[in-house]
Order: structure tokens, then sequence, then C-alpha cells
């Protein structure tokens, strides 16, 4: 009798870990979670007819986001350099030329029927909880009245949950230093590819003593870079904290493993993702407050396990789908993955729904990405490269510091460009301030990439209104 109660009590305890660890059903979530938002949807105005490109708008309670879009990445909640005004300056309130009625037979209507939300077009920036939680702390900015009146910008925010930093603290350490050993600085390799999401970087601190980042099926804990204090991220507290934020968009928290991990060790992650991402939308459910929640679909590069997290997180009431996880090593195996992956956001209910991709802009994967039906991408890449010296131009990277434009007097950044960086100053004088390290080079580098980067997706919205992509 003894030794079936101890296999019975065995049993139980294999019952109950399963349990914990099983997936929550669709079915375990209110029915009107799955009904449409009110205050925030996707409006479709194009489909290409030459391939999955498409031209919409994202309707949030702070402005109409115009897509496909670039997603300047303002980490503290400022975009280095710049005030967020020269950014939102150049944003054209009517970028498709397709009229204020436009698609006014698609979901709602253009500009009526979003449930309140200002007419506005606007610029989605992207902001970092990890930071802003340890400075300057969620309560600050809560009762500031959120992220809009902090900042003074009243325009569309996107906060992710602060796991991909968390997770840089245990995987950068080996990256940079295996990076060190042939160069102190990011490939220019990587720096063309513009994936800020895989880029070797050098860690914020250093601690042989311990594992920089613990990961339980609670959420991670890990070790602040400003006091060295132990914090916990778990799926929950990373959602309070973007609540208090009051972004228009919120991410959920999700595990980053490095890409060269085996596929048992994988597969553990993105399932332990998929239960993350369910709590965090479970608490999101609680107090929606007017804001969106977007899942991040996991997998790497393995097809089935990509599959599985689509298919999952699909069923479940997100109201926009991001692509995060390992995106590969070159641009060729991310145009790869987004080819055969994309097709399955178009059925059903999922084609009516926002993507959004994670950590990529340089301008080929951007091309490449539009194409199968990418509506939104991030990066702090276009910014980061103004920041250098490195300028954005249709014919290529101009770098501003080579000694050949020290006379290039009264020549711009590039003929037929708009921007106030171009219309005020020639290539000389923008030598000048970066090789005197002068602040004023920091702004005025910034300056022309954003609009670079603004026109290239007005660009290539009005080629997908042609047609032509």
């Amino acid at each position: 009798m003894r030794r079936k109660g101890l296999h019975h009590s065995i049993l139980q305890l294999r019952k109950q870990s399963t349990d914990a660890h099983a997936l929550p059903s669709p079915s375990t979530f209110p029915q009107w979670a799955h009904e449409p938002r009110s205050f925030f949807r996707f409006e479709l105005i194009h489909q290409s007819s030459k391939s999955s490109a498409r031209v919409g708008r994202i309707h949030t309670p702070h402005g109409i986001i115009d897509t496909p879009s670039y997603v300047p990445v303002a980490t503290n909640a400022v975009l280095k350099g710049v005030e967020f005004r020269t950014l939102d300056a150049n944003v054209d309130q009517d970028p498709t030329g397709a009229g204020a009625g436009a698609g006014a037979g698609v979901g709602g209507g253009g500009g009526g029927g979003n449930g309140g939300a200002s007419t506005q077009n606007g610029q989605l920036v992207f902001s970092n909880t990890y930071h802003l939680m340890l400075h300057p702390g969620r309560e600050v900015i809560r009762d500031a009245g959120g992220l809009h009146k902090f900042t003074g910008r009243m325009q569309p925010f996107i906060t992710d949950s602060g796991g991909f930093q968390v997770f840089s603290l245990a995987y950068g350490s080996v990256q940079s230093e295996r990076s060190q050993q042939s160069s102190s600085r990011t490939s220019e390799s990587e720096l063309k590819r513009g994936n800020t999401r895989n880029v070797d970087s050098k860690p914020y601190w250093k601690d042989t003593t311990k594992d920089p980042v613990q990961i339980t099926e609670e959420g991670v804990t890990f070790t602040s870079y400003r006091d060295r204090s132990e914090m916990l991220l778990s799926p929950e507290l990373t959602v309070d904290a973007q609540k208090d934020f009051g972004a228009d968009i919120i991410i959920p928290l999700d595990e980053l493993p490095p890409h060269h991990i085996s596929r048992s060790v994988l597969e553990e992650s993105v399932q332990r993702s998929h239960r993350w991402e369910a709590r965090s939308l479970k608490r999101h459910l609680e107090d929606v407050k007017d804001q969106a929640m977007y899942a991040v679909i996991h997998g790497g590069l393995d097809v089935e396990l990509r599959k599985q997290s689509v298919e999952y997180l699909t069923s479940l009431p997100f109201d926009g789908y991001a692509i995060g996880g390992s995106l590969g090593k070159e641009r060729q195996e991310l145009k790869e993955l987004l080819a055969w992956m994309m097709p399955l956001f178009e059925k059903g209910h999922r084609k009516n729904k926002p993507r959004h991709l994670l950590g990529i802009a340089d301008e080929e994967s951007i091309r490449n990405a539009v194409t199968t039906g990418i509506d939104t991408l991030d990066s702090c890449y276009p910014t980061k490269l103004g920041r250098h010296g490195t300028l954005m131009t249709k014919h290529g990277f101009l770098r501003i510091k080579q000694g050949k434009h020290r006379r290039s007097f009264g020549e711009k950044i590039e003929e037929g460009c708009n921007c106030a960086t171009c219309q005020n100053h020639d290539r000389a004088y923008l030598h000048h301030l970066f090789k005197g390290k002068e602040p004023l080079a920091v702004f005025l580098g910034t300056q022309h990439n954003l609009y670079y980067m603004q026109e290239l997706m007005k660009e290539i919205r009005r080629d997908i209104l042609n047609d032509k992509i």
C-alpha cells in the first residue's frame, strides 16, 4: 500500500508540474477580448498586386500611423541628440495621396470611426521599459501622467518589455569578448545590416561571481547596472510598468536566447515565451487602459517552431504581431525566414492586424520586409549612424569625417534633400563639426538621417500604391 501511495504521489507531482507548464487555451480568455478594439485598429488602404506589400493606417489614441513605417528608437524616452519635434515636423498629413476619405469602406473609414482616436497623423516611436524602470522609474513617469505628458510629445509610443536588454546582459559579455578579438567596434557588416537585436554589444558591467541573468518560470532575475541591486522582471511586472508609462502599444515579456543553441533548448525557450506572453496578456486585459498589446513570434530559424508560435499566439486576443527572436546572421537568412513565414499571417483574422519587425532597419532589409507584408520596423541604427558621422543618401553611406570633405564648400550631403541640415549647412562645415566633436554635429547628423528614413518610407508607400513593389 505504501508503495502504491508513493507511486500515486509521484504521478500527482508530475501532473502538477505539467499543468504548471501547460499553455493557456484561447477559451480561458474573456470573449470580449476577441472582439475588435474601439481605440486601436489597422486600416488597409491598398494591397499591392505585385507582392504582399500593403499600405495601411494604424489608428491609436494619439494619432494615426501610416504604414509601412520606420520606427525610431528613443530608448530613454528621448531621441539622442534631437528633440521629438525634429522628427514629428516631417510627418505628412496625407502621405498616401489618397485623400482624407481613402479606404472609407475598409475597417470603418478613413479618419473617422476610430473610437475617438486623433485624426492627426503621427510617427510611432519606440522606448525601452528596462531603462525607464531603472531611471527615472515607473512611479515618476506614472505621476507625470505617462510618457506623453512626461515628454511633451502627444504622438504614438510603443514600449517593449525590457526582456531584450536583460537577456543581452547574459549573452553580451560572451559576444563582446568574441567580437573584441577582431575589432573593438561593431563590425561593418553588422552596421550595414542594421540588426540591433543581434549586434554584439559591450556589457554595462562584468560580474564573474554569478550568472548575470537567472531564468525561472516566474521570470528573469538580473543585476541592475546602475547600483548592482537584484531585480526580478516578470510578465506581470513588465505589463504593470507599461501601464504606468501609458504607451499606445505594449510588448509582453519574452525570452531571447542566443542563436547558437540546440533545438531542444530553443523549443523550451519558445514554450516559456508563450507561457509568459499568455500571462502578460491576461494581466493586460485586467485593465486595458486603451492600450494595445502585440504578441512576439519566436522560433529562430526553425520552420516548425515558428509555425507553432504563429498558430498559438494568433489564437489569443492580441492586437498585433511582432516578429522577434533570432532573425538570422545575414540579410539572406532574414529574407528567407520572412518569405515562408509571413504568408501565415494572411489567414483569417491575422491579416487584419498590424505586423512589426523587431530591430531591423537597413534599407535592403526594409525593402525585402515590406514586400512580405511587414507594416512597421524599429531600430536605433539610422540615428546611431548619424551621431557618429555616417550619413544616409540614395547613393549609399557618406562618411562626413573623411578628409575629402574638408573643402566641400557649398555641397550638400545629398542634392535634392530638403532636410534642415542640408538646407543650411554644407559638407565642409559638417566635416568641421564632427572632427571637432562639437555637440551640434550629433544633432545635424541625426536630423538628416531621420529625414532620410521618413522620405524612404514615403517613397515605399507611394510605390506600393502604384503596384511597383
